[in-house]
This record gives structure tokens, sequence and C-alpha cells, in this order.
């Protein structure tokens, strides 16, 4: 069977862009920044994304678009005979499956506040603990929690089914300049409110003070980390894309407009909730509750609050569910790749695995919650800590090495594919920093996360 390629250059980007874009972007920078002080942590976060995101993201798309395979079978093929590199291909298929069995709960919460919104369960008559209860009702009924992740799951595994044009292209299209037209909307509404200027002080001007408070170090390396998980690089969530991919335009051309699409979002919604956050006298270091409970206070108290609370967790669930279709993309074609599977038989079979696989996320809030894993985190957070703190950077610095060094496919031949077609092109000047400097700087968050 011949292998499916997009239709155009844009769906590429935008379909590779929605699977960067996803909670990460709209729901962990936003707080994660006003952790840190605000404008400072941003340029770090920019200096980051261009010194490690870019380079790393060129190296997951040339395995891809060199061998028109997903990742065990394109590490089978360019590795030298008697080589394991193809074992990481194996892991990257279950990190994508860890991935999708808590995102797929979360996609849910913002579908499910989106319907609250839209139905006016968020008026003007509630106050703060009310509005907090609304999120731990959800949390604690495992029948709600598990309705809204089944929603997601069939609908995503429904896109998937129709093939990479018909289906995941074409609703990813809709839903990327859905959400982009959203985010302006709601960024020009926040930047009417009355606190507007200077919760965009806060956010975009760097401070140096601030900094100091939560400690410098502290500060780069929570950009550090965000720069490099913004992107899901590391578990073949991107390569799968570069098998996907022509040859007209070269990788660092298309990992730029990734990484500049990707950054958009990310730091639109900044501009859409710290507004928003400093008009209503509410800090914009909440942490995680950030979007459950503390937009939703600022939405009740403001005009309009029920059309904009709808708004924006419409634009929430586009980019969700962007991510959950992408990935859902790589699971299905790493199953027709290895197994010989149809796109029908491997829709249904990871539809029923990923349901199945779910479960525990959904239950570890309410009927499990007492059960607690490593660091004495919840289900969820077990998962995630798998996957960001373990499977990501160590997925990236096997790409990185597999891609750079003679034990592997070779630098010269991942610049070759790297360099080929239009556009920017990488120098030979970076080779040094490839070897020597990039691998130290994902062990740095590889430890930092283990620690």
């Amino acid at each position: 069977m011949a292998r499916e390629n997009f239709k155009s250059r844009l769906g590429f980007i935008l379909v590779s862009a929605g699977c960067a874009i996803g909670i990460g972007n709209v729901w962990r920078f936003p707080y994660v920044a006003g952790e840190n002080g605000g404008g400072i942590f941003v340029l770090f976060y920019l200096l980051f994304l261009l010194c490690m995101g870019i380079p790393v993201l060129t190296m997951e798309l040339a395995v891809g678009r060199a061998t028109g395979k997903s990742a065990v079978g394109a590490y089978k093929q360019l590795e030298k005979e008697g080589q394991k590199w193809h074992l990481h291909g194996w892991l990257c298929m279950l990190g994508n499956l860890i991935l999708m069995m808590y995102y797929t709960s979360v996609a849910g919460w913002m579908i499910s506040y989106f319907f609250k919104f839209l139905r006016g369960e968020f008026d003007g008559t509630l106050d703060a603990v009310a509005v907090e209860s609304v999120f731990n009702d959800l949390l604690a009924s495992p029948v709600e929690m598990g309705l809204w992740t089944l929603i997601i799951v069939v609908l995503g595994f429904l896109v998937c089914s129709f093939g990479l044009q018909n289906g995941l292209e074409r609703i990813s299209k809709f839903m990327m300049i859905s959400l982009l037209v959203l985010i302006v909307v709601l960024a020009i509404n926040s930047a009417t409110l009355s606190g507007a200027r200077e919760g965009l002080s806060f956010y975009l001007l760097p401070d140096l003070e601030k900094a100091k408070n939560v400690g410098i170090g502290k500060v780069i390396t929570a950009a550090m980390n965000q720069a490099f998980f913004t992107l899901s690089l590391g578990i073949g969530s991107m390569q799968i894309f570069g098998s996907y991919m022509k040859k007209d335009n070269t990788l660092l051309s298309e990992s730029v407009r990734i990484c500049v699409l990707d950054t958009f979002v990310a730091i639109s919604a900044g501009l859409i909730i710290f507004p928003a956050c400093f008009s209503f006298g509410i800090t914009p270091d909440a942490g995680p509750s950030l979007i459950f409970v503390t937009l939703p206070n600022v939405f009740v108290d403001m005009a309009g609050g029920r059309i904009w609370g709808t708004l924006f967790f419409l634009f929430m669930t586009f980019a969700s569910f962007t991510t959950v279709i992408a990935v859902f993309e790589n699971i299905m074609a790493s199953c027709m790749d290895n197994f010989g599977w149809s796109r029908k038989k491997a829709t249904i079979a990871n539809c029923i695995i990923v349901l199945v696989t779910s479960i525990p996320c959904v239950l570890g809030f309410n009927v499990w919650s007492d059960i607690k894993l490593i660091k004495g985190g919840n289900i969820l957070d077990t998962e995630d800590f798998i996957v960001s703190n373990i499977l990501l950077p160590t997925g990236a610095l096997i790409f990185l090495l597999f891609c750079i060094t003679k034990y592997g496919w070779g630098y010269d031949k991942y610049m070759q594919e790297a360099n080929t077609g239009a556009g920017m092109k990488l120098k030979k000047w970076v080779k040094p920093y490839f070897q020597f400097v990039l691998p130290i700087l994902i062990l740095v968050i590889l430890v930092n996360g283990l620690i």
C-alpha cells in the first residue's frame, strides 16, 4: 500500500503545529510564566526554544522523511546491521500510548467546561467557593469523567479513520484556523479590560528583581523545560509527520514555522489570561488550577463572561483535540507499519486499547484517589511524570545521538536530509554545538526532572 502524504504544505504545518500546540501551551505555559516572574521567563523560553527545540525537531523530522516510515521501521532502515536503535522506536510507540492514557482525560475537562459555560452553569450568582466546587465535583464523578474521556477518544479515532488527508489534515486545518481566530478575539477582549496594562507589563517586560526573588536558576531551568516540552520531542510524535512529508523544503525552514506557530499560541494564551487576572485582582501564579478555578472566577465577574468563557474553552478544546488526533495517528501508523494492519483494524483496536488504558486516570481522582505512586502523585501525575520527565528527554537524547554520531545514522547523512529542499539550511559550524553542548542541555533537563 502506497504511503499517504499531506495534501499541502499548509496541511503539514498546521497538523504538526497542532500536535505541538496543546495543553502544554495554553495551560502550562501561562501558569509557569506566572510562577517564574513573567517577562524574564518568556525571554529565556524563546532563547532555549531557538537553541534546543528547533535542532531536535529537525532530527525527528529527518528520521521520518528519510524513510517514509514510523519510528521502528525508520530506525531499522537507517541503523547499521546488528544495531538496536530501533528498540527506541517501540519505546516511542509506548510513550504515545501512555501520553493518551491521561491526556484524553484532561482534554475531556476542556470540552466539559465548554458545555458548562455554553449552558450558563457559570452565572453571576456563583462565588469563588462554588466555582471551585464545580471542578472538584467533575473530578469526583467517575461517570462524568469517563463520559467526556469516551467522547474524546471515540471522536479522535473517528477522525483518524478517514485517513491522513480526509481525516487528520482536514479537521486539523479547520480547528487550527478556528483556534487562531479565537486567540485574536480573546486577546483583543482582554486588552480592553481595566487591568490589561499591568497584566501585560508583568507578562512581557523582563524584570530582573522578580527573577531574583524566584531564583534566577529556577527561572532558567523552568524556561529550558518549557521550551523543550512544548514540542513533545522524544517519543516520535513529530517523527511520524516527517514520514508523510515531501522533500520540497528544508527541515530547518519547516521546523522554524512550526515553532513560530507554536510559540504564537503559547504567548497569546498569556495575552488572554494575564490581563484578565490583573483586572479582577487575581494572582497569575495560581499553578495548574489557573484554567479551571482562577479563570472561571474571572469570567463569572466579567461583563459577557458566559460568552467569553464559552469561547475560551472552545479554544482550549481545539488546542487539546488537535494534539489528541495527531498522537492517535502516530499510534495507528505505527501499528499499520509494524503489524501490517489496515487503517480500519488499527482504528478499532487502538480505540479499545486507549479506552481501557484511560480508565486508571479517570478513576485516579475518585474511586482510586487513595492510590499514590511516584513522588506521592496520583495516577495522572505518575503517567505524566513517566512521559514528561523520563521518556521525552531520554528519547530526544537518543534521536540526537542517532543523528550526530558515527554509531548511528551519522551527522553527514542527517545534514544531507535536513538541507534537502528550498529554504534555510543548517550550517557546518553547528556540528560542535550539536555534539558537545546540546547533549549536555538535554541531560540537564533529564536530571532536573528526575530530581
